[in-house]
């Protein structure tokens, strides 16, 4: 039984150490201490207030919950910087009197991301992600927010493993 006990505490001493190296989320070991996400202008032809300041929110807290990086407002090791230039909505399917029985909203965000430690990791790309509904709602109120929600956690998560998990 006390072989049985040092066994199991050996085991969770070594996954302690190895979660040094690999963590849940895939990012491995990164090559930074701090991180700053400057704010998302929305550039977008049409627009929506305050998205910009969700989607900058939502990037911040995805990277504090999935690293043990420290925001910082400046000189960050690694920076995330860029627009919304996209914010469209569009019918997507039609019914029999050329109603739109389904409407879409696609948001594009482009990013630019800097390693000051490993500039080879440094990267320009556009992000996007969209959000189905049904054409007879109005794109308002709560609606509106389940779909920022998900199109900006898809985008945030995208942005993350090109960053950080290289997946």
């Amino acid at each position: 039984m006390k072989y049985l006990n040092y066994l199991f505490l050996c085991l969770i001493a070594l996954s302690f150490n190895s979660c040094s190296v690999y963590n849940f989320t895939g990012t491995g070991k990164i090559d930074a201490k701090t991180f700053q996400v400057n704010y998302f202008q929305n550039n977008a032809p049409l627009i929506e207030p305050g998205i910009e300041r969700t989607f900058t929110q939502k990037l911040q807290n995805l990277i504090q919950n999935q690293t043990n990086l420290n925001l910082v407002n400046s000189g960050g090791d690694i920076s995330y910087e860029g627009e919304i230039v996209d914010y469209n909505i569009s019918p997507t399917t039609a019914t029999a009197d050329q109603r739109a029985a389904e409407s879409r909203l696609s948001i594009t965000v482009n990013v630019r991301f800097s390693n000051k430690n490993k500039e080879t990791d440094s990267f320009e790309k556009k992000f996007s992600f969209f959000f189905n509904y049904s054409g007879t709602e109005q794109l308002v109120g709560s609606k509106l927010n389940t779909g920022l929600e998900e199109i900006f956690e898809r985008i945030t998560q995208d942005i993350f493993n090109e960053s950080l998990a290289k997946w």
